[in-house]
């Protein structure tokens, strides 16, 4: 499989690293310092593409993707704004691509179990959920791609909540997000139900990189005979 890797920080790395293991070559690393190499690479040489990169530049180098028929893999987050567009975008051209807040596997059974979470507690007001995230101090984007993805699967399960806020202050019907950065924290995300008699409690905490990069290179293998908008749902078939 011949990868194209935008985005060349510590993720775009590891991807590398672990995609040469098992054969797969690189065909190109895109980063800032030389983002105009991207329109002198040969489309038709490369398999898929593997977006890592900042969330300001996530939207063209996608649009590049599908305009050379190129399926794209996206974890990058704090983009999310444009991902209508983007999906628009992408059936317009019948093309590919795939994004996720969080490529490991032990994630997004977290995403599942909140889900299931929120649906049994819609009945129980008493209970008042909030959301903890932590993160390295180089994270970008606060709150976490991750947290939001959490934050709506409540929303959508739960009643009583209509949005997310990220503050410490309370707002009637938002969830409140809470967001940390302290070094070295990969990501830590705990989910809390409080209420006058108790408190209950799930939580997920990254110890490496690797479940991230391994997860992005097992869908980037899956996804180059798919077509449209797809997600970890997808992948998982949850």
């Amino acid at each position: 499989m011949n990868i194209l890797l935008l985005g060349y920080g510590k993720m775009g790395q590891l991807i590398e690293e672990l995609a040469l293991k098992k054969g797969h070559l690189i065909i190109g690393k895109i980063n800032s310092t030389n983002s105009k190499e991207l329109f002198k690479i040969d489309s038709q040489t490369i398999d898929v593409a593997i977006e890592f990169s900042k969330p300001e530049t996530v939207f063209d180098n996608a649009k590049w993707c599908l305009d050379n028929q190129i399926p794209v893999v996206i974890g990058t987050t704090g983009w999310q704004e444009k991902k209508s567009e983007l999906d628009d975008y992408c059936h317009n051209k019948k093309g590919t691509y795939f994004f996720a807040s969080n490529f490991s596997i032990g994630v997004n059974l977290f995403f599942r179990l909140n889900k299931q979470l929120a649906k049994q507690l819609d009945s129980f007001n008493d209970y008042e959920p909030s959301i903890v995230e932590i993160h390295h101090t180089n994270k970008l984007d606060a709150p976490s791609g991750t947290a939001i993805t959490l934050a709506e699967g409540i929303i959508n399960n739960l009643t009583r909540k209509s949005k997310w806020i990220n503050s410490d202050e309370s707002e009637p019907g938002a969830l409140k997000i809470k967001s940390e950065r302290i070094d070295p924290t990969l990501g830590t995300h705990t989910i809390s139900y409080d209420s006058s008699i108790d408190k209950i409690e799930i939580k997920h905490t990254a110890h490496s990189r690797l479940g991230f990069a391994t997860g992005a290179l097992l869908v980037a293998e899956w996804v180059i005979e798919k077509k449209g908008v797809l997600s970890m749902d997808d992948f998982l078939s949850l």
